[in-house]
């Protein structure tokens, strides 16, 4: 089923494509990266987020970043960052302690 706009083209939000072929198309796209792939690139981008709210804070302090707001934004993203892969962590540990008390 297609969908047209008043100009004769589809819009931003409709697609040509049934459901099913979406979710194999998006499933085909994600095989190339594993869930240790994943986790690397998360782990990365919290260091590199974290790297970046130092650096910003030390540029503030020796003054030559003015802007405090941008430099609590960085801080603040560093931070949630850091709790969420915490709470990811305590999960994962959770489950792997329910694994291992299960009987067999």
């Amino acid at each position: 089923m297609s969908i047209t706009g008043i100009s004769g083209t589809l819009p931003p939000f409709v697609t040509t494509q049934a459901p099913s072929a979406q979710r194999i198309d998006t499933a085909q796209k994600a095989e190339g990266t594993g869930f240790a792939d994943r986790i690397n690139g998360a782990v990365k981008d919290l260091a590199d987020a974290q790297n970046e709210a130092s650096q910003s804070a030390k540029a503030y302090e020796m003054g030559a970043e003015t802007d405090l707001a941008s430099v609590m934004v960085d801080q603040q993203v560093a931070s949630l960052g850091f709790q969420m892969a915490l709470n990811v962590r305590n999960k994962a540990l959770g489950a792997y302690r329910d694994i291992m008390n299960m009987p067999v």
